[in-house]
């Protein structure tokens, strides 16, 4: 009889740490590295996003600047915020629609003069430094000293 209690734990016991682990493994990354395998090679250093960082501790500091919580990054195919996702909810990579890896050309290099929304629309590091540095310049407008970070040394490490 003992045995058999012993045996309906232990199998209990496991089933809970599958369950844990199940769970523990959707949440998404405290850190996340910008190493897209799109980019050949990276001119500067790759980031590593401290998404944890933002996702409770700024959140919880600043909640002005995350009144659509997840959704202040992460957006719809119009750019609508989505607001109702939450730690561990299937996203999709920025560079599936922003499918240009790097900046949009400059000077002689452009074929044509893009507005701002056609770079950030197509090309995908535009994409990410208007969302990144946006908020951050908005936030160091707000707040001093200016703590957000604007350069590209202060995110992207030197390449060694």
């Amino acid at each position: 009889m003992i045995r058999k209690h012993l045996l309906v734990v232990a199998i209990c016991g496991i089933a809970m740490l599958v369950a844990a682990a199940g769970i523990y493994a959707k949440a998404a990354p405290d850190v996340i590295e910008l190493n897209d395998p799109a980019y050949k090679e990276h001119k500067k250093g790759v980031v590593h996003f401290e998404h944890k960082k933002h996702q409770t501790d700024y959140a919880e500091q600043y909640p002005e600047y995350y009144k659509n919580g997840c959704g202040e990054c992460h957006h719809d195919d119009k750019g609508k915020p989505l607001a109702k996702l939450k730690d561990g909810d299937e996203v999709q990579k920025c560079i599936e629609c922003h499918k240009i890896p790097g900046e949009a050309p400059k000077g002689k290099k452009a074929e044509k003069k893009l507005s701002k929304k056609e770079k950030i629309k197509d090309y995908h590091a535009e994409a990410l430094h208007a969302n990144c540095k946006g908020c951050h310049k908005k936030f160091n407008k707000k707040y001093k000293p200016k703590k957000a970070p604007t350069t590209c040394a202060k995110c992207h490490p030197k390449s060694k």
